[in-house]
């Protein structure tokens, strides 16, 4: 009998990784997981964390190009002292 292919996961939006990490964090924090649930939830957390810092770089990106086609746009650092 021929093997199944291998699950691939849905790759997720920024908003469902952003709420599943949410609710991991939730789940952590309740400290009722035993210690493999907790490993396991750590380990999601880490990939969904990599999904959301994926999506808002690509976002960076985007945006430096938009802003880049009008020489009249400048993006400023929200971390510089002037923006305090």
């Amino acid at each position: 009998m021929p093997k199944k292919p291998p699950q691939v996961e849905k790759a997720l939006d920024f908003e469902e990784s952003l709420t599943n990490l949410d609710g991991l964090v939730n789940k952590l924090e309740g400290g009722e997981l035993t210690l493999e649930e907790s490993l396991s939830a750590f380990e999601q957390g880490i990939n969904l964390t990599r999904q959301c810092q994926q999506h808002l770089s690509r976002a960076e990106q985007k945006i430096s190009m938009l802003v880049g086609k009008d020489e009249n746009l400048q993006l400023t650092n929200f971390d510089s002292p002037e923006n305090t």
